[in-house]
């Protein structure tokens, strides 16, 4: 099915993260123009070589940001328009968690690192790339939460990062019905364990690299393998959740074809969360 994404503006925030590495590189290969805004600069001009090699028709443009301040947000909007145009797509991606722990043993800078990242950033970056939406009478705002938002077992050791991802949940359904009558559409993705297929396809920042308890994820597959990945017994779907999961969600939410969907918030988590 065609999505009709080639040539939209696309921006995914967190672009250098194992979920942002498959979503930039989806969005590209259905011939987006996308940027990738992130930190990581390295793992941006990664991105535009794996583009090329793997023959996507879409534009990969890596733009330095910091989704936590609003004018390095603006400065990432200006580059979008000066190589692409207004933007048609924001996917709020960028996210995480300081560090796992007991909630009776949260700090105050981890608790407003999760704060500025997970909440201050989704609101940055809507509020800019919004501006083109509004002034054009459409786009799509796809927001990524997580599973720690909607099971309290998903959410053990990192309640604070639940908690924040809440937020991300609630601004997207009462967006939606702010935004729906000027062509906005406003929408949840919420992944449960995503696993890039290589230790390789994360960024420096990335909780693989910070979360002790988290291993590797060529570990966590070959722990699939031996039968040894804890908590898989939940899991009706047996196999691990992979970023191309997410992304091609994001696309068709992001595409005409899901046209009358607004509001919504979908788990993509082989069945661990169901309504």
């Amino acid at each position: 099915m065609d999505l009709g994404l080639k040539g939209k503006t696309v921006i995914i925030t967190g672009g250098s993260g194992g979920i942002g590495q498959g979503l930039v590189i989806e969005f590209a290969r259905e011939g987006a123009n996308v940027v990738s805004a992130s930190r990581d600069m390295a793992v941006g001009e990664k991105l535009v070589a794996r583009a090329r090699e793997q023959g996507c028709t879409g534009t990969v443009l890596p733009v330095a940001t910091d989704v936590t301040k609003r004018a390095s947000v603006d400065a990432m909007i200006a580059k979008t328009h000066e190589r692409f145009g207004p933007v048609d797509v924001l996917v709020n991606n960028a996210g995480g968690v300081k560090r796992s722990c007991a909630f009776a043993d949260l700090d105050d800078e981890s608790r407003r690192w999760e704060l500025a990242l997970n909440i201050d950033g989704v609101v940055n970056c809507t509020l800019a790339a919004g501006q083109d939406m509004l002034a054009r009478g459409s786009g799509s705002v796809i927001n990524i939460s997580s599973n720690s938002s909607l099971l309290g077992e998903a959410a053990q050791q990192v309640v604070h990062y639940g908690a924040s991802k809440g937020f991300v949940n609630s601004l997207s359904k009462t967006l939606a019905y702010e935004w729906g009558p000027k062509g906005i559409r406003v929408n949840t993705i919420a992944p449960g364990w995503i696993v890039p297929h290589r230790d390789e396809d994360t960024s420096s920042g990335s909780f693989w690299h910070r979360l002790e308890f988290v291993g590797t994820p060529e570990g966590m597959q070959q722990a699939l393998e031996a039968g040894t990945l804890p908590n898989m017994s939940h899991v009706p779907i047996k196999r691990l959740g992979r970023p191309e999961d997410i992304a091609r969600l994001a696309m068709f939410l992001a595409s005409d074809v899901s046209g009358y969907i607004t509001g919504q918030l979908i788990s993509v988590s082989g069945g661990v969360y169901t309504p």
